[in-house]
This record gives structure tokens, sequence and C-alpha cells, in this order.
């Protein structure tokens, strides 16, 4: 009898035990939950309501423009007079860093790159310099995109770095930015070392990327203190934001039955009711935001140099022996044509209309709104000095590169790359499997996405430990992305949990208007908790 009494007594021990733990606990939740949601309801409010913009901003306010890409023509033999080594030589120009053709003005010019960095325009057809040429040819690109000839220009800069309006999900630099003078103050950039646009925004794009930056980037901190600071005090709100929603779930969720009882002694009516009723589901779309922003915001600790990997050595007028207007190629496709250096070797990298294949061609569209798809190029690699096709030779390059960008090749004044400290050493490629190699002509996947800007690359896919994807584009000797698994699982986490990627089966309307009520949801609640706390 004593045995059982004593095991009856030692239960009743931990069920008072177990009870008064879990009375302790509920005495103070709400005091807990209360306190946390106070110091988090203004952030909370600046977050949704920043977030709630962009959505809104992308289906209601999207600006447009005539063009967002420069059409690819077929360059004239003909109007090559002069080689690039003749042009050069009779401007004293006996080093230099690469060359291309550009077209503008109904005029056909050699944009050249000098030692110094420096865009020079030369006129094929005389030789002539083209004075201001960059800027002349930066306005000339803007008013392409816009198709604008009429507005003035107010204001032309060169930036060499991101800034608040033009940030580094832009990727492309140096760009310069037109501004127009006109009633949507419409700003174009334009990176003229490609002939590529960047961005553009009127003025009410402006206005929202600076409510963007200032309430949902935080850059207001960035003004008073510095990027660490910014961070770690995001991430130290995200993760009391989180505290918050977790401590709403405990409460309506795994204690529910215990509040229950006291709600139908005590009913709670009004805004507290209706706070408790959907404070379930909006903590779970809390958590979310919370957990995917702060895991997007430990990425930002150190800048992104991925703007400076390049690679470009330099080139001696004399030493390059055939003529550019002297090649052996298909003339009546001949689009560009630009120089690297491979395994000692000088190269032409000529570009050339996609042969047709097909019966008919392709109808143009009349319409100059009209997106189409950007062309296929073929891509072939002349000797400089022999003048002979070597096939196969953009993939080679495109390897080199990647072994370059890893520290695997020696450093010089060729490159423009700096070295961090932050920066973790990159595994060596010389020895390492190539798994997968091919040619992106679009952003076929999550992996390199439109954001990425930069089309047309190779991607090469390494056996290393964090399974590294590097994407090359071999047109401007740039490393466009560098994709490990760790970026993976981030970009993964970001797109499901913060952008809500996995409703694209809906399409892009239904998938924002999800994300939109989510938002929507949680500043819902946070300000009906403040009332709450208001009215106490």
């Amino acid at each position: 009898m004593s045995k059982e009494t004593n095991k009856k007594s030692s239960k009743k021990n931990q069920k008072s035990f177990g009870s008064k733990f879990i009375k302790k606990i509920k005495q103070h939740m709400y005091k807990w939950h209360r306190v946390i949601g106070l110091i988090t309801v203004v952030p909370v409010i600046f977050w949704t309501l920043s977030g709630l913009m962009h959505p809104f901003m992308a289906h209601f306010f999207k600006p447009e423009i005539a063009h967002d890409k420069i059409e690819q023509y077929i360059i004239d033999k003909s109007q090559l007079k002069y080689s690039i080594q003749e042009v050069l030589l009779k401007n004293e120009l006996t080093q230099f860093k690469n060359f291309r053709i550009v077209t503008f003005n109904n005029k056909t010019y050699y944009q050249v790159k000098t030692f110094f960095g420096e865009l020079i325009y030369f006129d094929t057809s005389n030789a002539q310099k083209l004075e201001n040429g960059d800027q002349k040819y930066a306005e000339w690109l803007s008013r392409y995109f816009l198709d604008d000839q009429k507005s003035p220009v107010k204001n032309s800069e060169i930036l060499t770095e991101f800034t608040s309006q033009y940030k580094y999900v832009n990727r492309y630099l140096p760009v310069y930015k037109i501004t127009f003078d006109r009633p949507d103050e419409m700003q174009i950039y334009v990176e003229t070392s490609s002939s590529k646009l960047a961005t553009y925004n009127p003025v009410s794009r402006q206005i929202f990327i600076s409510l963007f930056d200032t309430f949902h980037n935080w850059s207001f901190i960035d003004a008073i203190s510095n990027n660490s600071v910014r961070i770690i005090t995001m991430i130290f709100l995200l993760s009391i934001i989180g505290f918050s929603a977790l401590s709403g779930i405990l409460i309506y969720g795994l204690l529910w039955k215990q509040f229950k009882k006291t709600d139908s002694l005590q009913p709670k009516k009004g805004l507290r009711k209706y706070h408790r009723q959907i404070g379930i589901w909006v903590s779970l779309f809390t958590l979310t935001f919370a957990f995917s922003g702060a895991y997007h915001t430990t990425t930002k600790w150190s800048p992104n140099m991925l703007s400076q990997m390049v690679y470009e050595p330099t080139f001696v007028t004399k030493e390059i022996a055939t003529a550019n207007n002297a090649l052996n190629v298909d003339w009546n496709r001949f689009q560009n044509v630009s120089l690297i250096t491979l395994n000692d070797s000088v190269y032409f990298r000529c570009q050339l209309a996609e042969k047709e294949t097909g019966r008919f061609k392709k109808p143009k569209s009349a319409s100059k709104w009209n997106k189409n798809e950007d062309s296929k190029s073929e891509i072939l690699y002349i000797n400089a000095t022999s003048n002979k096709i070597i096939p196969n030779l953009d993939l080679e390059y495109a390897e080199f590169l990647a072994f370059y960008f890893t520290d695997g090749a020696p450093k010089g004044s060729c490159c423009e790359m700096t070295e961090t400290s932050d920066e973790e050493p990159q595994p060596s490629l010389e020895n390492t499997k190539l798994l997968e190699s091919k040619v992106l002509h679009d952003f076929e996947s999550r992996e390199y996405g439109f954001v990425n800007k930069r089309l047309p690359v190779v991607k090469l896919a390494y056996d290393t430990p964090e399974k590294t994807t590097y994407f090359i584009e071999t047109s401007t000797s740039r490393l466009a992305a560098v994709v490990k698994n760790s970026d993976r699982v981030e970009g993964y986490s970001f797109a499901i949990l913060h952008k809500f990627l996995f409703m694209d089966w809906a399409g892009k309307n239904i998938r924002d208007l999800a994300t939109v009520l989510a938002a929507l949801s949680i500043l819902i609640v946070s300000i009906l908790g403040f009332i709450l706390f208001l009215k106490r």
C-alpha cells in the first residue's frame, strides 16, 4: 500500500510542478508578447509598408521603354577602310586594352579602350578621333532605348560605383547616367563598353527606390553610421520579430486550450478578439519573412566585387599581325570583333549572325514596343598571326577565365580584380573535374536568373565540395556570377519564403497578390496589437 501511495504522491507532485510551470509561463506570456510586440511595431510597419510597395509598383507604376536592347546589325566591310592597327598607329597609340565596332549617327567607329581605361572613338573611314565620343555615344544609346530624339539632356555623368538610386542589382559599372528634361524626369543608365541598357527610372520609380531603400533596406543607418551597424540592427530586430511570432504561436496554438478557458469566463470582444483570431496565421507569415530577411541580410557584410572581376591584358599595336578588315570570315554575317589572349597567343573574337537554317526568315514586328528575343550569334576565334579559325575556343577561353578568377593564374596590371581579406579562398580548378559546360542564351533557371543581367554566358559547373558553378561572359572577359551550395540555399530561402516563388505555378499576378495579402495581414495585426497596448 505504501508503494502505491508513494507512486500516487510522486505523480501528483509532477503534475503539480507541471501545472505551476505552465501557470508561470501563462502569467508572463502576455507580458512578454506585448513587450516584444511593442519593440518591433515600428520596424514591422516600416518593412510591411515598403514591402507592399514593391509588387504594387511593379504592376501599376511599371515604366515602359521603347527598346530594352540594341539590335545587332551586319557591319559592311566597305565601311572599314582603315584597320584598327592603322588607326591606332596613325593616332600614335602603341598600346591598348581592347577594341570593338559601334555604329551610331550613320557612322561606324572603332571603340578603343586605352591603356588607362578610357573609351575613345575613331571613324573607320578616315581614322579621325571623335571628340567626347563616349559621352556622345552614351546620349545616342539613351535616346535609342527611350526612342526620344527631341527632349534635351538635363544632366550627364559617369558612375563608377553603385549609389542609393543605382543599386548593385543593376550589375553594370561604369555606366553613364543620362537625365532628360521632360515631365517624367527620366534617367537612363547605359554601359557604353557593351552598348547595354542597365536600367531606367522615371521620377515615380526614383521616389519608390528612395522610399524602399530608406524603409526596407534601412539606408538611413548607413548615413549616420556604417554598413555593419545597419546589418546588426536589422538582424537583431528581425530576430525579435521572430520571437514575437513564436510567442504568438505558443499562445494561440500550443496553449490555446488553457487560454480558451479563461476567455469563456471573461469573453474578449472587439480588437482583442480579431487580434487573436488572425494572429496564429499571421505568425507563420511573420516567421517566414523574418527568417528569410535575416538570412538574406547576413550576405551583405562585405561589398560584392563582381563588377571588378574582369580580365584585361594589354595589347601592343604593332604585334597584331593580321588586319581586322582582312579576317578570314563570312563578311555577309559579320557583326563585331574584339581581341583575347590565351596560351600566349592573340585571337580575334568574331561575332557572326547565325546562319539561316529554315526555308523562311522570321518576320520582324513593326511595333517599337515589341520585346524580341535575342538572336543567337555564332562565335569564331581567329589566330591573329595565321588568320586561321580555331574551333571550340570559346569554351576553352571560359575555362581559362574561371581558372584565372580563382587565383589559378598570375595577377598583374591586366586585371581589375580587387583583393579583399574578407573573401574566402576559392579552390583551384586546375585538377578539378568539370561536370557541366554549356552556353546560356536565356535566364533559364533560379541559379542564373534575370537579376544577373549578362547574356550570353558560358556555364561551368565544377566538382568542388561546394559544387561551385561559374558563369563567364566571354565577350567582355567578365565573371558574371559564382554560385555555391551556400548561395543556392540562401537564394532558395529568400525566393520561396520572402518572395513566395513557390506560387509561380499560379502566375506572377496571383503570386504577388498572395505576397501583398501576407504583408498586409502582418501590418493589420501589428497595428491592432499596438492599439490594444495604448488602450491598456
